[in-house]
């Protein structure tokens, strides 16, 4: 997911983009509140609502303090929520310590690495450290951000100043109740391991200390280690939730189960926006276990039909069952074949200016490359479909709501239910849960399956059912029913001389906005072009470049997809990187490192760990086999990758994967490596035969892994990642490993087959 460079306004301008009923709720919510925005929430009254796990708006934290009611009187700090320890730590009589994440885990392994910032600096016994998720009150928005978020690879980078100092004012606070408790001053107490030792090798367990410590005021300035310090930072560490996942016990959305719950699925229309013309239910209500056939409102203007009943299995035979007419007459209907024609067309014309430069030394340069590159919507297919479990409860004003949601803006979502259901927002509770995968699907400007999802919730309890109602997506609704990564078209004319020099480059990128229309676009978009298409551009490389973009309204809903425009822009870049050197007789390696000079110490260091691991130039590959080589910076992580693969029978084939990162600090390099192996095979999926979405006369053709494949565990190359040291704060993580794959994929198979891939998934002929 794309995160804006710029994030000082970035509340304000969110606020100003919200759709107008959300905004009119916001203010009621707000109240009188406005003129205290900038004061804190009082400790005493922060703790009330951390414990009743109360909503307090989710988008604003200012939002928090309308549903206060302690005076001001009660202040005893100028905090932050998102300061306050007692919304993140917990520690039980036993020494136990609960830290609460506030980002979703869904898979990245934030439910384990920010627990390690706030053990480490509070000095904890890491043996005796667990972790849940937050929800959605103001304690748990991104620091940086303002808003309820994870994606854009900023929860460890965004959130390690803040979990430091959490676990320091948390390990201040037990130092100064067991100094109080020995009359001694605070500078003679030491902290070792969930112990705080005294004089006299005077001895208090955490456990002991916590009621007392937490019922002192919390301090505002807190001395942090030294990274020299670090005993648990940078350690390889085992994930606090990888028992529960190997023995299957770990519960998912997908898992909750509510006395009396009704599981709900939905027959959407076959073109996005389409509404029901007439529906035949009378076969889906003949089934055992069906309650309601409900008509629906979907996001994006459509309308659907859900069936209700008790489990899946029955919902979905009573869905099989139903007999729909459907009206698309007056939404589009995108074929691929004509897009794509169509596309073509727009990328020979420059489009609005992203990038200005001289193109005109292009006529006269010795030496030119003209590439197009076509790229296909792609599915983000994560392991657990989407899901969420609404319970209305209560009449009137006392009306009240939950929700059960892995979800990666549970701020927007919580907004977005307090709409569809019509409730004040402080009476929406979120309760974030473990979330099997999303790269980005589970961050939805328009909140689409939760909005759905409460839907069907107020048509059930309209129709009699006051029952919660799960709905569930099948993998067969996922794939179908978007959103998808953009199609993508880009135009290349680059010019340069024998040396290798860039004289000039001119390129042009068509494909759909995914910030027009949603609360993103006001500061996103700029001069007519979406930042998330063109990031990744350009950069590291010096060169005179003209980069614009024609950004098509087509009827297919489009999402950021786990790196966002690096996903094709990073492939743009090394492979025609790796083309000039190629064809200016120049080492591709040595090429890179001339052209990043002194300005760009990192990706110079990323990719020189990754050839000295591999061999590269010093190992005889084996007959059929070429070295492949990218680098690429995104959301400020650069990974290198140094590849061996060939091509047997038309079919290029990865064999082994060598990767060097620089992400600053490594909190924890076990998950490092798990995250770039995972990125690294997801950037695969992208190369091999199949990995596209395609329309005809709007209609999604593909539906499962049968006809949108994944990598299975034998297309997994030997792969081995290396970091580069570093004791700078963390960057990010979890998307930086997907962009530089494919390139360096497809520059191996160049070296084989003599030409670059243009296209993707590969088609090699």
């Amino acid at each position: 997911m794309y995160i804006p460079q710029n994030q000082a306004s970035l509340t304000d301008q969110l606020q100003k983009q919200l759709p107008q009923g959300l905004q009119s709720m916001l203010q009621k919510a707000k109240g009188t509140t406005e003129a205290d925005a900038s004061s804190s929430v009082p400790r005493r009254s922060f703790l009330k609502l951390a414990s009743a796990s109360g909503f307090s708006l989710g988008i604003f934290p200012v939002l928090a303090q309308a549903h206060s009611t302690a005076s001001p009187a009660a202040v005893s700090s100028s905090l932050k929520p998102t300061q306050q320890p007692s919304a993140f730590v917990s520690i039980a009589r036993d020494g136990a310590v609960m830290v609460t994440i506030n980002r979703l885990d869904f898979g990245q392994g934030v439910q384990t690495g920010l627990p390690m910032i706030l053990a480490e600096e509070l000095d904890a016994d890491w043996a005796m450290v667990q972790s849940q998720h937050g929800n959605a009150d103001a304690a748990y928005v991104d620091p940086a951000m303002g808003i309820h978020i994870t994606g854009g690879s900023g929860s460890i980078k965004n959130s390690y100043t803040q979990y430091r100092e959490l676990g320091a004012r948390t390990r201040a606070m037990l130092v100064s109740a067991a100094a109080a408790q020995w009359g001694v001053p605070a500078s003679d107490v030491r902290t070792q391991k969930g112990v705080v030792i005294g004089p006299g090798g005077k001895r208090l367990s955490y456990g002991e200390l916590a009621q007392a410590a937490m019922a002192l005021p919390v301090p505002e300035k807190v001395a942090l280690k030294d990274p020299s310090q670090f005993r648990i930072i940078g350690q390889p560490t085992g994930r606090l939730d990888a028992r529960a996942k190997a023995t299957g016990t770990q519960d998912y959305g997908i898992d909750v189960r509510l006395p009396g719950m009704l599981t709900a699925v939905i027959a959407r229309p076959p073109v996005f926006g389409g509404k029901v013309a007439s529906v035949d239910d009378a076969a889906a209500l003949a089934i055992a276990g069906v309650k309601a056939v409900l008509r629906v409102p979907l996001d994006r203007g459509g309308e659907g039909v859900a069936v209700v009943a008790e489990g899946y299995w029955a919902a979905k035979q009573g869905r099989d069952a139903l007999k729909v007419t459907w009206n698309t007459d007056k939404v589009g209907k995108i074929d691929s074949v004509k897009q794509l024609g169509s596309y073509r067309a727009l990328a020979q014309k420059t489009g609005a200016i992203h990038i200005d430069a001289d193109v005109g030394p292009l006529a006269t340069a010795p030496k030119k490359i003209s590439a197009e590159f076509v790229f296909p919507y792609l599915a983000h297919a994560p392991m657990e479909p989407l899901n969420c479990t609404v319970q209305v409860s209560g009449q009137g004003a006392n009306a009240k709501a939950e929700l059960w949601v892995g979800t990666q803006m549970p701020g927007f979502d919580a907004l977005a239910a307090a709409k569809v259901l019509g409730l004040p927002p402080q009476n929406v509770t979120m309760h974030v849960q473990m979330a099997g995968g999303g790269f980005g699907r589970r961050a939805i400007p328009s909140s689409e399956y939760v909005f759905e999802a409460c839907g069907v919730a107020k048509a059930a309890r309209a129709a009699g059912l006051n029952a919660a109602v799960r709905t569930l997506w099948s993998r067969e609704d996922d794939i179908k029913g978007g959103y998808y990564r953009p199609m993508h078209v880009h135009n290349a004319e680059l010019g340069f001389d024998a040396q290798g020099k860039i004289l000039a480059w001119d390129h042009v990128i068509v494909g759909q906005s995914i910030a027009a229309g949603t609360p993103f676009e006001g500061f996103m978009v700029k001069n007519g072009v979406d930042s998330t298409m063109v990031e990744g551009m350009k950069e590291p490389y010096d060169i005179p470049m003209r980069l614009s973009a024609h950004h098509p309204v087509d009827n297919v809903p489009v999402l950021w997809w786990r790196s966002v425009g690096s996903t094709h822009n990073a492939y743009v870049m090394e492979t025609l990187v790796d083309e000039v050197a190629r064809s200016t007789g120049q080492d591709p390696v040595a090429y890179r490192l001339k052209q990043f000079g002194t300005k760009h110490p990192r990706h110079a260091s990323a990719l020189q760990l990754a050839v000295s691991k591999s061999g590269y130039g010093q190992r005889k590959l084996a007959e059929g086999r070429a070295w492949g080589v990218a680098v690429h910076e995104s959301f400020n992580t650069v990974v290198a990758y140094v590849v061996e693969a060939s091509v047997k029978d038309k079919t290029p084939v990865l064999h082994r994967v060598t990767a060097g990162v620089h992400c600053n600090l490594a909190i924890n390099p076990t998950s490092i490596e798990a995250q770039i192996q995972g990125a690294a095979l997801m950037g695969l999926s992208m190369c091999l035969p199949g990995a596209a979405i395609t329309l005809k006369e709007g209609v999604v053709e593909q539906s499962n892994f049968g006809d949108f494949p994944v990598p299975r565990i034998t297309d997994m190359p030997l792969m081995a990642v290396y970091i580069v040291p570093s004791a700078d704060a963390p960057t990010g993580l979890g998307e930086p490993g997907l962009p530089p794959l494919a390139p360096a994929f497809a520059n191996a198979i160049a070296l084989l087959t003599g030409k670059t891939p243009r296209e993707l998934p590969f088609k090699l002929t």
